[in-house]
C-alpha cells in the first residue's frame, strides 16, 4: 500500500504532530503573559504558538534524523 516515500512523509507528519501537542502541553506551565506588557494578552498566545512550532519542529527533526540515519547504519558495514 504505502512505499518508502510515502511512509517517511506519513512518519514525519504524525511525529511533527505529536511533538506539537507534547510541547503546546509543557509550555502551559510557563505564564508567558507575565513577561509581556500588560494588555498584550493576543501578543503572548501568538509568542506561545510560534515558539511551540519552532520548539516542535526542532525536536520532531532531530528524533526523525536519528531514525532514519540509524537505519542506514547496517549498509556501512556491508
Amino acid at each position: 500500500m504505502f512505499g518508502g516515500i510515502e511512509q517517511q512523509t506519513l512518519l514525519t507528519m504524525i511525529s511533527h504532530l505529536i511533538f506539537i501537542v507534547i510541547t503546546w502541553y509543557a509550555l502551559q506551565g510557563f505564564q508567558i503573559e507575565k513577561l509581556m506588557k500588560p494588555n498584550h494578552v493576543f501578543q503572548a498566545k501568538l509568542m506561545l504558538i510560534l515558539l511551540t512550532i519552532t520548539i516542535s519542529s526542532t525536536v520532531s527533526n532531530f528524533f526523525l534524523d536519528y531514525l532514519f540515519w540509524s537505519q542506514r547504519i547496517p549498509s556501512f558495514f556491508q
